[in-house]
Order: C-alpha cells, then sequence, then structure tokens
C-alpha cells in the first residue's frame, strides 16, 4: 500500500491548483479519499468535530447491505437451478458456458453452485452501474470543480439490487443515468436531492420498461417448460392469478401462494424476485446494523412498520370477492416483494427522507400505509413500496416545515413570547 501511496502522492502536483491537470483534480481526489483518509486539518476558529465523516456513513451502509448482496447471488443461482430441476432448460449464455468451464453442477442443494451462478448475473449489474454512475458523478464533479461525493457509493450498491437478474445491461445503463442525473445531479447533487436516487432508477425503468423488469417469466434465467412453470413473484402471481381466473379464483389467491412457497421460504428469501430483496432475514440484519450505528432512523423503520399493519388490518376486515391482494395478512405483506428491503435502505435515506423525529414517525407511518395501499388496491403495480417511498420523498420537506413551526409555536406560548 506504501508503493500506491507514493504513486498518488506523485502524481498530486498535476491535479493541484497550478498543475496541467488541474480541472481534472476531483477524478484525482475521488480514489485517493476512499483508499486513504484524507491528511488535511481545519485550521482556525473551534469547529465541530465527528469521526463519521461521509465516507464512513456510507461505507456503514455498504456494510449493512453485505447480507443482501450474498444473498442476491445464492438466491439467483438457486432460483435458476430449481426451474431447472422442475423441467425448464437453463438459457444458452456465457454464463452457462462458464457454469460448465468451471465444472459446477445446476445443483440447487450446492451453495458453491448457487453464488457462482448467481453472481454471473449480479456482478455485471453491478459493474455497468458503477462505471456509467461513476462516469456521470466525475463529470459533474469536473463541470462544478467540486469533489467527487461518497453519496454515490450506496446508490450503486442498492441499485443491482433492486433489478430482476435477467434485466439487459444497457437499461441498467440507461436506468442508473436517469436516476444520477435527473434524481440527484440536476438539484445539486448528494445532499440536495429530494428523491433517493436509487428508487428513482428503478421506478424510471419500471415504467419506462415494464416488459424487462415486471411480470411473470423475468425473474429466473430459465427458459418456461411443457408443465407451465412460472418465474414469477409471489405478489405477481397473486395479480396474474385474479386476472386469468376471474373472481372466484381471486378468494384462493393467497392460498395459491401458500401451497407454493412457506412463510419461512419467504422469510429467509429462497423465493424469485428482485436480486437482493427477497430475504426478509438479511434485511433485519442490515437493519440492526444500520439502528446500533445511529445510520439508520429506527423511528421511520417502526413508523413504517406500524402504518403498514394498521393499514393491513383494515383492508383485510373490508376483503374482497375480486381482489385476493386485500386478504394478504400483514405476517405475508412483509416477507413478499421489497417491503423489508424498502423500509430500511430506501425510506431511511437521510437526505430524502424526513429530518426531525415526530416528523420521521409521521413520515414512516405514511410510508407504511401508502406501501400496502398501493400494493393492494391497485394490482397493476404489486410492488407499491418503491412508489410509496417516493411519493413521501416529495413530502418530507413539508412534513419537516409543519413540525418546526409546531415547536416554535409551542416555544413562543412556553415563553409568552
Amino acid at each position: 500500500m506504501k508503493f500506491l501511496r507514493k504513486i498518488l502522492d506523485r502524481q498530486a502536483r498535476h491535479f493541484e491548483r497550478g498543475g496541467k491537470l488541474e480541472r481534472f483534480y476531483p477524478l484525482y481526489e475521488a480514489p485517493d479519499t476512499f483508499l486513504y483518509t484524507p491528511g488535511k486539518t481545519t485550521a482556525g476558529a473551534a469547529h465541530v468535530r465527528d469521526a463519521l465523516d461521509l465516507k464512513r456513513l456510507m461505507m456503514t451502509v455498504v456494510v449493512a447491505l453485505v447480507p443482501c448482496v450474498l444473498m442476491a447471488m445464492w438466491n439467483t443461482g438457486r432460483q435458476i437451478h430449481v426451474a431447472v430441476a422442475g423441467g425448464a432448460s437453463a438459457l444458452p449464455n456465457w454464463r452457462t458456458d462458464a457454469m460448465e468451464t468451471l465444472g459446477l453442477p445446476f445443483d440447487a442443494t450446492s451453495l458453491l453452485s448457487n453464488s457462482v451462478h448467481g453472481a454471473l448475473y449480479y456482478l455485471p449489474v453491478l459493474i455497468v452501474t458503477f462505471a456509467v454512475g461513476g462516469l456521470w458523478e466525475g463529470l459533474f464533479a469536473v463541470v462544478r470543480r467540486h469533489d467527487v461525493n461518497e453519496g454515490f457509493l450506496v446508490t450503486g450498491m442498492l441499485f443491482p439490487l433492486v433489478l430482476p437478474p435477467t434485466i439487459p445491461l444497457w437499461q441498467v445503463a440507461v436506468g442508473i443515468t436517469f436516476g444520477v442525473v435527473v434524481g440527484k445531479e440536476i438539484f445539486g447533487g448528494t445532499g440536495f436531492n429530494v428523491l433517493n436516487p436509487a428508487l428513482t432508477a428503478r421506478v424510471f425503468l419500471f415504467f419506462a420498461y415494464p416488459a424487462q423488469i415486471s411480470g411473470d417469466a423475468v425473474w429466473i434465467a430459465a427458459r418456461t417448460s411443457a408443465d407451465g412453470y412460472s418465474g414469477a413473484t409471489a405478489l405477481g402471481d397473486i395479480a396474474v392469478h385474479e386476472a386469468e381466473e376471474g373472481s372466484s379464483a381471486a378468494l384462493n389467491g393467497l392460498a395459491a401462494i401458500e401451497g407454493s412457497v412457506t412463510w419461512m421460504q419467504a422469510f429467509l428469501g429462497d423465493i424469485p424476485g428482485s436480486m437482493g430483496e427477497t430475504s426478509t432475514l438479511a434485511c433485519l440484519i442490515g437493519a440492526a446494523i444500520l439502528i446500533a450505528t445511529g445510520i439508520g432512523s429506527w423511528r421511520i423503520m417502526v413508523a413504517a412498520t406500524a402504518g403498514s399493519f394498521a393499514i393491513s388490518m383494515l383492508l383485510n376486515l373490508i376483503a374482497s370477492t375480486t381482489n385476493p391482494m386485500l386478504s394478504v395478512p400483514f405476517g405475508w405483506h412483509v416477507v413478499l416483494g421489497g417491503w423489508a428491503f424498502g423500509i430500511v435502505f430506501m425510506a431511511t435515506d437521510p437526505v430524502s427522507a424526513a429530518q426531525t423525529n415526530q416528523g420521521r414517525y409521521i413520515y414512516g407511518f405514511l410510508v407504511g400505509v401508502l406501501a400496502i395501499l398501493i400494493r393492494t388496491v391497485n394490482p397493476a403495480f404489486p410492488e407499491g413500496v418503491m412508489l410509496g417511498i417516493l411519493f413521501m420523498n416529495l413530502f418530507a420537506p413539508l412534513i419537516d416545515h409543519y413540525v418546526l413551526k409546531a415547536n416554535i409555536k409551542r416555544r413562543k406560548a412556553r415563553y409568552a413570547l
């Protein structure tokens, strides 16, 4: 590492003020501060000192995401191998060739085979995300003459985890471009964005290319077999079940899911879905890390859970003969789709979420309500968590405004001002 430090130090003069490459200083500063702690100190009057800078904050979130990343690789490979074992034929591509070259069987019980095959789907999406997104981050940093912010580190980790494994890589590039440029940079960059960039990118793909990011055949990399094997998510299965067979089947929509997937399977994440959001257990481990380190707001998580529970109970009482989603109990909502992932990692975004403690309770509660409400009332959008979070991102500043206004009013009354 000393050798690398010497190389960076020798090149520094070219990028610092007065150097030939001064304009491109952000591109030098980014890897330098990522690999090493900056040696600069603040001079002058006293200032706030905190060991948790932006880089450490973002790295803590990345550590919290590790269980979801590992699950993404294992479960993606496993769902492919389960499909093959059920009679589906694996899609012929470079991934299947690589598995054969490595001598790894299409065995759903093999931890190594599942993880390696899943990694061959996850890693290309991750690489494209960081390559394209990092390019835009660097470009805006050069034009605006400021350092490359570490905020994209988390966005780049989150985005691949909310995508299906079979998504075309060019769509990954288009999606992250929209998320970074429109979702963040036009507002001023890290710390100024109104919307969560990763969710903005995901929603853009959801509406722009629905065939590649939704439906019942994109979640596994195996062809549908003659016996009608389906690779849809559990939430998608309920919606499709109702749409195809009508109201009589709608009453048994949840029963059909319970017959093919157990609650424990859904909790652990052994079901088709977006690569990193199927496992509620992995998300809970990440939540524990975020709460223990003070990075993620437990108030938002608790309030969102309460909101989802309240609206689920209400909808269960209403029920419906034509919409099976209304009958899905709260216990199933939290283990299906991206509910857990969205509440833990997306809703708690420190920039786009509410900033006041009281505001976080209100914001989180409404996120939980909207997530279930969108998911159940409109079967066309069985995954309502992302839309619920983005909608509340827009209202978070307004919530904080009225919370502060109420606090000021109480203090004026207290001190008779």
